[in-house]
């Protein structure tokens, strides 16, 4: 299994975003996740199509979208033609439209994945597994940055991870919300794979954190 950190821009220096988009990169971050947010489905505004587009400039990595948005079939076409090359979309935002929103993700080019809150069934992705190239599992309420990890999640990853392993499907799971240093080993043992880290990334020398998390992702 592969291993991968996606350094959330959210908790970025928005005044030299592209700057420190080149830092992860150089320093070795497989990703750039980036959260879009409306108000609307969280209580929090962020990034938007302008903004994925100005940053597709500054890196050549894999662009992990996380659309926090209610919605989202209506917006995949722009992110994707902006540069996501990954777009997550959120199972209780989409509703009886999941399957369409990640039929319409895999047209316009670009790998679907579904994000679930820390309190919902992984049931709605089990449903969509084979047309998914990954899951993200929330170990926070979606919406804020800095947040303390709830590890009742755990129970979660691990779940789905047999599900995957049963299915003999190659899919990725993702978690995103307080993760650090201090817990990344114990996610990575419930079966997580790909983890996004925003806090603890861009606080103080961000190339020796990106390090620091790909080793132990190593180890």
């Amino acid at each position: 299994m592969e291993y991968k950190l996606a350094p959330s821009i959210l908790a970025a220096d928005v005044a030299c975003l592209g700057d420190q988009i080149r830092q992860v990169d150089e320093a070795g971050a497989d990703s750039i996740h980036i959260d879009v947010m409306d108000g609307v489905f969280v209580p929090n505004l962020s990034f938007g199509v302008p903004v994925v587009k100005g940053l597709r400039k500054c890196s050549k990595k894999f662009f992990d979208v996380h659309l926090m948005i209610v919605n989202p079939i209506d917006h995949i076409r722009d992110f994707a033609e902006a540069g996501a090359d990954g777009i997550t979309v959120h199972a209780e935002a989409c509703g009886d439209r999941l399957y369409d929103t990640i039929i319409e993700m895999l047209g316009n080019g670009v790998s679907p994945a579904v994000a679930i809150r820390p309190d919902t069934a992984i049931d709605p992705v089990v449903e969509v597994l084979d047309k998914l190239s990954m899951v993200l599992v929330m170990t926070v309420y979606p919406g804020y940055g800095g947040q303390k990890i709830i590890t009742n999640t755990f129970s979660k990853i691990k779940k789905l991870r047999r599900v995957i392993d049963e299915k003999d499907l190659d899919v990725d799971i993702q978690v995103d919300g307080g993760i650090t240093l201090e817990n990344i080993t114990e996610v990575k043992d419930a079966g997580a794979n790909v983890f996004v880290a925003g806090t603890q990334v861009f606080s103080g020398d961000i190339s020796k954190n990106v390090k620091d998390f790909r080793a132990l992702l190593k180890a």
